[in-house]
Order: C-alpha cells, then sequence, then structure tokens
C-alpha cells in the first residue's frame, strides 16, 4: 500500500487519542520507571508558530492533514501577538511551520519583524513551493533575510520520495534545492543554512543520522550537484494521515510496539517540547506541534492564547504526554532537529 496521502475525511482528534490509547505500557508508565515523570520543560528556546494548513501538497505521512483544500490560516491579528509575545521574551529561534508556510500572506512580515528582534528564523520548506508563479521571488527573499531553510527530502532517490509526497515531486525538489544553491545555501563558508529532512516511507524507523546523512551528501551532489549543510531523521508520528495509513495498512499495533519497545530515556531528556513553546493558526498555545494537532492544550496553570504568553511561565511547565510522545523518544530520539540523542 502506498504512502502516498489522499485527502479524506480523516479521524477526530479525539478519536485519534482513543485509538493511540491501546498500547498495553503507558508513555507516563515508561517515565515512571526511567526515572523520568513528570516530563518538564527546561526553559524555552525555540518560538514555533504553525501559521496554519493550507499546502501545495498532500504528504502521505503529514501529521497536519496539510492540503490545498485546508482554510485555517493565521490572520495578521494573530501574527501580530506572536511578534508582541516574542518582543517581550529573549527566545532567540523562531521556528516558522506550516501546512507550507510561505503560503500564508503573513509570511513574510514574520519573518521581516522577528529578523528585526534579531532572531534567528527557520523556515520549514517543502521545497516545491519555492518554483508555484506566485513565489517567484521566494528564494531571493529567504537568502536576503538570512532565513535558515530545513527541506523536507524523504530520499535522494525519486521512486521513494514520488512514493511519499506524489508523483513528480521528487524532480521538482532538486530543481528547488539546486536553486537555493544558486543563491548561496548550503555552500561552505556561507552563512545561509539549508538542512534536509529525512522520513522514513513506510511503518519503520529512520536510520542511523550521521549514516544517511553520508549517503545524501554524496548521492545529491555526484547526481545532481547539490549541497547541503545537515540532514535530519525524523520518526513519522502515528497521528493524523500517517495513523490513517498505518490502519488502512494494517500496521498500527506493530509500529506502535516498536516504538514501545525502542523507548531510550536518555531521548526522553532532550525531547524538543522541553524547550519549545508551539502556537496554533489560531493562537492557541501546544507543548509541541503533535499535541497541537491532536487537540491537547498546555497543562493547566499556564496561558492557553498567545495573547496571555508570559515566557517565565512556561519556562519550567509541566509537559503534557501521550501515547504518540513514543515516537520522539524511541532509538535515538526524534525532534524537528533530528535525532535527540548525538
Amino acid at each position: 500500500m502506498t504512502l502516498q496521502g489522499q485527502r479524506h475525511p480523516l479521524a477526530s482528534a479525539n478519536e485519534q487519542l482513543r485509538i493511540l490509547n491501546s498500547p498495553a505500557r503507558s508513555f507516563d508508565e515508561s517515565l515512571h520507571n526511567a526515572g523520568r515523570f513528570p516530563l518538564t520543560a527546561t526553559g524555552i528556546t525555540v518560538f514555533q508558530i504553525n501559521v496554519g494548513k493550507l499546502c501545495n501538497q498532500t504528504c502521505g505521512h503529514c501529521h497536519v492533514d496539510a492540503g490545498p483544500d485546508r482554510r485555517e490560516i493565521m490572520s495578521r491579528e494573530t501574527a501580530e501577538l506572536c511578534i508582541a509575545a516574542l518582543r517581550g521574551s529573549d527566545i532567540p529561534v523562531v521556528d516558522i511551520t506550516g501546512g507550507a508556510p510561505e503560503l500564508n500572506p503573513n509570511f513574510r512580515w514574520l519573518v521581516e519583524q522577528s529578523k528585526s528582534l534579531n532572531r534567528r528564523v527557520i523556515d520549514r520548506c517543502n521545497l516545491t513551493v519555492l518554483l508555484l508563479p506566485s513565489q517567484a521571488d521566494l528564494a531571493g527573499f529567504l537568502a536576503q533575510h538570512e532565513v535558515e531553510v530545513i527541506a523536507s527530502l524523504p530520499y535522494f532517490l525519486a521512486e521513494q520520495t514520488d512514493k511519499q509526497r506524489g508523483a513528480g515531486v521528487f524532480d521538482k525538489s532538486i530543481e528547488a534545492l539546486q536553486l537555493l544553491n544558486r543563491h548561496g545555501y548550503g555552500r561552505p563558508g556561507s552563512p545561509l543554512k539549508l538542512n534536509l529532512v529525512y522520513n522514513p516511507a513506510g511503518a519503520f524507523l529512520p536510520p542511523a543520522q550521521h549514516a544517511i546523512e553520508a549517503d545524501y551528501h554524496r548521492e545529491l551532489e555526484r547526481r545532481h550537484g547539490i549541497v547541503f549543510n545537515s540532514l535530519y531523521t525524523i520518526t513519522n508520528m502515528p497521528i493524523s494521515r500517517f495513523l490513517d495509513f498505518l490502519l488502512r495498512s494494517g500496521n498500527y499495533e506493530r509500529y506502535m510496539q516498536k516504538l514501545v519497545n525502542a523507548f531510550n530515556p536518555a531521548a526522553a531528556d532532550a525531547v524538543m517540547c522541553r524547550y519549545t513553546i508551539s502556537i496554533g493558526w489560531d493562537g492557541k498555545l501546544y507543548d509541541c506541534d503533535f499535541n497541537q494537532m491532536l487537540e491537547i492544550p498546555v497543562a493547566p496553570g499556564v496561558a492557553t492564547h498567545i495573547a496571555d504568553f508570559h515566557p517565565a511561565g512556561f519556562a519550567a511547565r509541566r509537559i503534557v504526554v501521550g501515547q504518540h510522545c513514543y515516537g520522539c523518544t524511541a532509538g535515538m530520539g526524534s525532534s524537528c532537529t533530528g535525532t535527540a540523542v548525538a
């Protein structure tokens, strides 16, 4: 069964949580057994803004269930609240995601405002968005503002990439990477950082990050003349579209057991929710982008909306966890910047 996503009604957040609660060993139990319960924040160094679910692609592993027909888009008013909250903090990194974040009409304003506050800005890019006629100047804009690009490329061969992301996506992704290289991205000595993301095209864990990164460097340069900085391996989360794939393909129980068996206490120490705050397209606050998609709010006692955000209240908060958290703590761990454990 192909992983390529088809836009059809998926289970609601509540139904997904019911399904996820089926494994015998709860994530809380694993934390208890490892002496890590409760999981708490260690501060906030990443201000992650999900500007909406609109995307020009429909990927089979997408935990956001994003696509061209989605209309959940962050408004200018909410974007302004995000910048106001950022201005009142010293959080150094602004991580803008989606959907395809660049399709939000406020994306460039968010970049400009964040850079004016001397923050490091990350754009989580699907690459093909750079080739849309409406985004013809996007690569130049990103380069001008020294925005770090983290780009999805499931594999360095077309078959595996198109299986996950759709026919023809690989060729367009290569063209977009070459465009970024021409603007100086990923080149030795350049301040323009280009990092790629690998997601498994099926119900298994990613390989060792350093090993597959070497393969990507070698093959992309040999085949296409492409250079980049780092490769991040990210475990597919058993939620939304990938959960639907697991259920339809009969792989759900086996995949979840694989995640549970691979629980690593060291990875739990380094999960991204401990140093990240996630802002939804409507301004609601979450511990991470995955909790956001499951509609799991932050713990009681802290603000629930960006309009009321105060950094001190979140710096040592208790993290709200669930069975899906096994996806971030399996093996060497998984975060938005790759493996959690060196």
